[in-house]
């Protein structure tokens, strides 16, 4: 049968992480579904449906089409026997990651697809249900796909998936009286953020990291082959951490597992102490960067490692990851290696680290970055503190070079160098200098912190990387400045494609794809920035700073010391609710702190306490933990 003239609808997120290509006729309606299952990990499905419109007995035919070939230029592949109605086939990486490293196995089930599928005369609806696994061995390809099997006998595959969905969604909420593009991005970064973590409730599963592109890849040297880098712990891992800290454990667990080649990479560049972590990692924890300047120099990123871990230690009070799980171990490489990184300048009296390249990647080779050394310095005060927390004696040498090393400071403009020898009005990158103020809040008075807005913001590459205005935007709502925070969060938005609200890594449209490391500035910008939120050793602080034209922020599943909170904010008040308080495992009771009174207000499960002043924080009551 002929079918009339078709229209082609695309429809993404009505349902939760499916999208969905309608072709519309006057005589039937096709729709494609396709989705990567979120609780059945290693399983993607799509289905087709075909829907008769008008009243005619006659059959409808759809023509279908598959690009699909089982070859690959990285892959070595062999055909396998069939496996209930499924091809199978399994291969090794070509070429391992690094010289003698290992080659992993990949297994691969897909339901074939035919040329056409027919909704017979008689029929007014009929779908069919495709199947694609992919796991590292083939029992577990063959479980995925089996499960896959089960739901669709039960006519559950699809709902199961949207279920996982809004379980996830119902644990966190960004939600705002404000305009209507901020809202859709926010869930947009939201919703590309929460489908690159690991799946809830399945301990078994090892989680591989975050790359900047999430599983984007496009032609070689393109979206980062699926790397991680800095992104994942210094601009995704903070909003991770705030709603969902199993998953936030998950990629410390990474970092934890790829700790032996972190190890070999700093004995490899000479460093026999101490770990250095890979500006790009993979399967290994070693160097993969094809370009070995940075992962000679961009050594920052082994301080943003320990910086995420730092953050989850003071959110969590989880002990056992540290104790048990490895951590500690992790910690103790990392403050060996700035050890070991810094050369005493007898000229200056203080530490130095030399020969680096900053977050500013248009210089290199540089002697003293701000940002690596102030990050340098709080790793080894977080090394030490969390010695003491687990009763292990501080090396003297940490706390020494801790309270030695050199920030570079312009006293007599009052402002922060990028690095040795910078001048003013030289371009940058992208975010570098800005970034001591938050996320490393390192303590400076806020004129400084003016200073250092304004020293940096008009030198900044406009179409750099996304993240960038994400932080300026921070720094003046710190300042109370309104008007110049939004103006620069509203520069994000040429990042944001539509129709789906894809971010691409430049503003001019180049870079990765799919940039989750911009869409996460974007929500810290919210999440830390109008809420005020700061992650310390001791509390949650909190003041508030909402532009004009959001009336009301909502933040629901604010995960603090095993508790969840709602956080209601407007012109004239904040609402604090504790919505969960859970018993097994007990979290730590709180009580929320008036700054200017000292006064002290017990916050137990069911509470609501209104607040007509900001300046407040939620943290531990003191039977719980003594050291406040």
């Amino acid at each position: 049968m002929k079918a009339g003239d078709f229209q082609i609808i695309s429809q993404p997120l009505l349902e939760p992480g499916t999208f969905s290509h309608v072709l519309q006729s006057t005589d039937y309606t096709a729709t494609h579904q396709i989705y990567a299952h979120h609780s059945l990990v290693h399983l993607m499905a799509f289905s087709i449906t075909i829907r008769r419109s008008a009243h005619t007995g006659q059959p409808i035919t759809v023509q279908l089409q598959t690009p699909f070939v089982p070859k690959s230029q990285d892959l070595d592949l062999h055909r396998g026997p069939d496996f209930q109605g499924a091809h199978y086939i399994y291969g090794t990486t070509l070429v391992p990651e690094v010289e003698g490293g290992p080659q992993p196995t990949v297994h691969m089930l897909w339901t074939p697809v035919p040329q056409d599928l027919t909704l017979r005369g008689e029929e007014q609806e009929q779908s069919w249900e495709f199947l694609t696994a992919v796991a590292e061995s083939e029992e577990e390809v063959k479980r995925s796909y089996s499960e896959g099997l089960a739901l669709i006998a039960s006519g559950s595959l699809h709902s199961s998936h949207i279920h996982a969905w809004d379980a996830l969604w119902q644990g966190c909420c960004i939600d705002l009286d404000g305009p209507l593009p901020l809202r859709q991005a926010l869930y947009g970064c939201l919703y590309y953020l929460l489908s690159a973590i690991p799946p809830r409730d399945n301990p078994g599963f090892l989680f591989h990291g975050i790359s900047p592109g999430g599983l984007s890849n496009g032609t070689q040297g393109e979206d980062y082959w699926g790397h991680v880098f800095w992104d994942q712990d210094t601009w995704v891992f903070p909003n991770i951490l705030l709603f969902y800290p199993e998953a936030a454990r998950a990629i410390l667990e990474y970092r934890i597992r790829m700790l032996e080649g972190a190890l070999r990479n700093a004995e490899e560049q000479g460093y026999k102490q101490g770990a250095k972590f890979p500006w790009e990692s993979a399967a290994t924890g070693q160097e993969v960067c094809p370009e070995d300047i940075y992962g000679a120099q961009e050594i920052h990123i082994t301080g943003d490692v320990l910086m995420a871990f730092e953050q989850y230690y003071y959110t969590t009070q989880d002990q056992k990851l540290f104790r048990e799980d490895g951590g500690w171990k992790l910690v103790g490489a990392v403050a060996q290696y700035w050890c070991s990184r810094m050369v005493w300048s007898e000229e200056e009296q203080c530490y130095h680290i030399r020969g680096v390249m900053p977050p500013d990647e248009y210089h290199y080779q540089v002697d003293n970055s701000a940002y690596t050394n102030a990050l340098a310095q709080r790793s080894l005060r977080f090394a030490a503190d969390i010695a003491q927390d687990l009763l292990i004696p501080v090396p003297e040498e940490w706390v020494e070079c801790a309270n030695k090393i050199k920030v570079p400071f312009d006293m007599e403009k009052k402002y922060h160098p990028e690095y040795d020898g910078y001048s003013p009005g030289e371009p940058v990158k992208q975010a570098d200098v800005v970034l001591l103020g938050f996320p490393l809040m390192y303590s400076m008075s806020p004129e400084v912190r003016r200073n250092d807005l304004e020293m940096y913001e008009p030198v900044t590459e406009v179409n750099g990387p996304a993240m960038t205005w994400s932080m300026f935007a921070v720094g003046w709502l710190e300042l109370k400045e309104m008007q110049r925070a939004q103006s620069q969060l509203n520069k994000c938005f040429s990042n944001i494609t539509e129709p789906f609200k894809i971010w691409v890594e430049n503003s001019d449209g180049s870079g990765a794809v799919n940039f989750l490391t911009g869409m996460g500035g974007f929500l810290q910008a919210v999440l830390f920035g109008y809420t005020g939120f700061r992650i310390t050793k001791t509390s949650l602080l909190f003041n508030p700073s909402c532009p004009d034209d959001v009336h009301r922020l909502k933040v629901t599943g604010v995960s603090y010391l095993g508790n969840k909170l709602k956080f209601t904010i407007t012109k004239e008040e904040m609402r604090i609710e504790v919505s969960e308080s859970p018993l097994d495992p007990p979290a730590l009771p709180l009580e929320a702190v008036l700054e200017e009174s000292g006064q002290r207000f017990p916050l137990g499960e069911g509470t609501v306490m209104t607040l007509g002043d900001y300046a407040c924080w939620p943290c531990s009551c003191p039977t719980a933990l003594p050291a406040l």
